[in-house]
């Protein structure tokens, strides 16, 4: 999580020194979702979330420095420097959505694949709460109970979608409810082993009856992207008060060393070299190239385009 926190940290510096440019959306605070998540993974099981996707690239062994340079287009970034923020990828995660909500119907579509292929695997899918209402959401968990697919919807709930409420645009505020005849689990998303736990848990019953949904109660830091200072919907009192009792990492640290675990300094020289470790891949994919115009068209299509009257439509490029 200190990597995490870290890496998003050095994203919004680099941002503020231009060399990040478009959409960026921050996860910090929002850790143990990611973390607790991939620690309960099975080697077959597949990944689909929202924009909000650095931190689940990092924890399918995506480098930091991989992530900084697909932020700052680079050629050596996790999509090649075409994809920037929001579509980030790495074996088994299918990346970041730009389609609020849209990868729903995606992780339906790979949960069906694990069960039509027999993998054994079951389909995780992210969303926000700003997603939660989107018709797409319900046209999918529809299909994925009909079929009683090996799917787990996680719903990460930071209680604002942009700058609304969830009061505000859902009538049913208890979202691990709202999917018909798919039960659901309303989990602490701050703490990582209770979110560790809930997916074990969500895992085993996916693969035994059909889809569940978790809804992560968690928190975001910082605003709704880079851009938003996320104080015109909420006050700086309530930012406060989650930063400093219910920090993800803060609360991870405490339990650790209550159960003995480990000892403050042995945490701190973690978090220290861990830090000198991002702060030196940021330095590297800051020198990295940019991709060349030659390779525009590469990675678009799963198979080049076939020639019309001898031309492809690249070749006017």
């Amino acid at each position: 999580m200190h990597y995490i926190r870290r890496m998003e940290n050095k994203s919004a510096e680099l941002y503020r020194e231009r060399l990040i440019n478009g959409f960026l959306h921050l996860y910090i605070g929002q850790e143990a979702v990611a973390v607790g998540l991939r620690m309960s993974l099975a080697d077959q099981d597949t990944v689909a979330a929202s924009y909000r996707c650095h931190a689940l690239a990092v924890v399918f062994d995506v480098s930091s420095r991989a992530v900084f340079a697909e932020l700052m287009g680079r050629k050596t970034g996790a999509a090649k420097g075409k994809g920037g923020s929001m579509h980030m990828y790495a074996p088994r995660f299918y990346g970041g959505e730009g389609i609020v909500g849209g990868q729903v119907p995606i992780g339906t579509g790979m949960a069906l694949a694990h069960k039509y292929n027999g993998t054994g695997g079951v389909a995780f899918t992210l969303y926000g709460d700003g997603a939660a209402s989107q018709g797409q959401i319900y046209e999918a968990w529809n299909m994925a109970k009909l079929w009683n697919l090996p799917a787990v919807y996680i719903c990460e709930n930071n209680k604002y979608g942009m700058g609304t409420a969830v009061h505000r645009h859902s009538a049913n505020t208890r979202l691990y409810t709202r999917g018909d005849l798919i039960p659901g689990i309303r989990v602490d998303g701050m703490k990582l082993m209770d979110v560790r736990e809930a997916v074990r848990f969500s895992r085993e019953y996916a693969l035994r009856n059909g889809p569940i949904v978790l809804e992560m109660m968690t928190y975001r830091f910082y605003g709704h992207s880079i851009s938003d200072p996320g104080l015109s919907y909420r006050s700086r009192e309530e930012i406060k008060t989650m930063q400093t009792e219910q920090d993800p990492i803060m609360l991870l640290t405490k339990l650790v060393i209550e159960k003995g675990l480990m000892t403050e300094k042995e945490i701190e020289d973690i978090r220290t070299s861990t830090y000198k470790e991002v702060d030196e891949q940021a330095e590297q994919a800051k020198a990295d190239a940019w991709p060349e115009m030659s390779e525009l068209a590469t990675d678009v299509y799963a198979k080049p385009l076939e020639k019309v009257r001898g031309k492809s439509p690249w070749e006017l490029l």
